[in-house]
C-alpha cells in the first residue's frame, strides 16, 4: 500500500491562508478526528497552552483525492524562498492557446483572493505567492 501525503505550511494568520487555499483548491475545513467534536477538544489532548496565541486551521479535498493541508501557525516569520512548493494543475485539454487562457484566468482570479503574481512564462505557468508568500504555480495538468 502506497503511503499518503499531507501537506502542513507555517504561517502567521492560519484563518486568512485557509481562506485563500479553499479559494484556490475548491477545499473545505477537515472535521477533527473522531471522537473529538472540534478542534478545540482534539487540540487540548495535546496540552497546548490556549494563551500562546498559536492555532491553525485544516483543509481537505472534500472529494477525498487531495493530499489533506494543514496551516500552522508559528512565531517566526517566513525567511526564505520555499524548499517545496504546491503546483495548482488546471485540466490540461485543448490546445495551448486554450490552456493558457485557463493558466491566466485563474492567476488573475487567485490574485483577486490575495495572491501576488511574481513571474509568467508565458504559454505554460504563472509563478504565484499565497497571502503571506508561499510560492506556487499554476500550470496545465496533462491532457
Amino acid at each position: 500500500m502506497a503511503s499518503r501525503l499531507d501537506l502542513t505550511l507555517d504561517c502567521a494568520d492560519a484563518e486568512r491562508l485557509a481562506a485563500f487555499w479553499r479559494t484556490a483548491l475548491g477545499y473545505v475545513d477537515e472535521p477533527p478526528p473522531p471522537p473529538f467534536a472540534t478542534r478545540e477538544e482534539w487540540l487540548a489532548q495535546f496540552g497546548d497552552d490556549e494563551e500562546d496565541g498559536l492555532g491553525g486551521a485544516w483543509l481537505c479535498d472534500p472529494e477525498g483525492s487531495g493530499p489533506r493541508l494543514s496551516l500552522l501557525e508559528v512565531p517566526e516569520p517566513k525567511s526564505a524562498k520555499n524548499r517545496l512548493h504546491l503546483d495548482i494543475r488546471l485540466p490540461g485539454h485543448g490546445t495551448a492557446a486554450e490552456r493558457w487562457a485557463r493558466i491566466r484566468d485563474e492567476a488573475g482570479r487567485l490574485a483577486a483572493a490575495g495572491g501576488t503574481v511574481l513571474e509568467t512564462f508565458d504559454g505554460h505557468h504563472v509563478v504565484m505567492a499565497d497571502p503571506e508568500g508561499n510560492e506556487f504555480c499554476v500550470a496545465a495538468g496533462p491532457a
